[in-house]
């Protein structure tokens, strides 16, 4: 579901997003392939040349480490932080922040169909979101990760478009909003397509949990088996009420 990205190449990234630098001897003999072949791919990969950068001294490093916090993300990010930092915000600031930082990573706001309502939505619910962890979840929630309208397309092969990414220890919740109250087909694949590609960004060590947010539904949570490239993924549907669900059932508050 990754095509045209080849073993080695994810195996190359890796290494480089767990270290703090690594020169390409020390990644040859990690992964116990030849030099030449790091060389070849550290060259001519695009993910290489896009996520990566190599130093004076010859040491690479991933633009987005594998291991929070994960801060590059502002760069990649019409607003990142916090949620303590989100919370602190009220509505019109939050907006203006949000609207200078799509211009600063050319995300488009033509307004033709709704974009700045759509955010105003989106912050709505992820505000509704916050009063219900801090009702029934006991978790210290406000220094997990957010970043919302986030574009990851500078590669040749990794494009990621996420309208929230919701990040905690080991977990990685992409939510695609909709202002909607019935599911379409091409909502649930989108849902699902970029996961791969989170799953590379963020390292195997975190799991990535895709969900489609119907923001004009109510009592909707529910698991869907859905076509993504070659295979099958499961994806998850919810209304903006039931959004909880999505994260409890990951993280088990409830339980505990």
């Amino acid at each position: 579901m990754t095509e045209g990205l080849s073993k080695l190449e994810k195996d190359i990234y890796g290494a480089i997003c767990r270290r703090d630098g690594i020169k390409a001897s020390e990644i040859a003999l990690q992964l116990g392939v030849k030099r030449h072949e790091v060389n070849a791919c550290l060259f001519s990969s695009a993910l290489m040349r896009e996520f990566c950068y190599r130093d004076e001294d010859a040491r690479w490093y991933g633009m987005i480490r594998h291991r929070r916090p994960y801060d590059a993300l502002y760069d990649f990010s019409g607003w990142y932080g916090t949620v303590r930092e989100f919370l602190l915000l009220d509505e019109e600031n939050f907006m203006t922040e949000l609207t200078e930082g799509c211009q600063r990573i050319a995300r488009s706001l033509n307004d033709a169909r709704g974009v700045i309502h759509s955010f105003r939505d989106c912050r709505e619910v992820m505000i509704s979101l916050s009063d219900d962890l801090r009702e029934m979840s006991g978790e210290p929630f406000e220094d997990w990760e957010i970043a919302f309208e986030v574009r990851f397309n500078r590669a040749r092969y990794i494009r990621v478009y996420a309208d929230v990414l919701l990040i905690c220890n080991g977990h990685v919740f992409s939510l695609e909003f909709k202002m909607k109250d019935k599911v379409l087909e091409e909502d649930l694949e989108q849902s699902v397509k970029y996961v791969p590609y989170l799953q590379i960004i963020f390292g195997e060590d975190m799991k990535i949990t895709p969900a489609l947010v119907l923001t004009g539904a109510e009592g909707i949570f529910e698991h869907k088996d859905i076509s993504c490239g070659e295979g099958r993924m499961n994806g998850i549907i919810c209304s903006r009420d039931m959004l909880f669900n999505v994260l409890d059932e990951q993280l088990m508050f409830l339980i505990q």
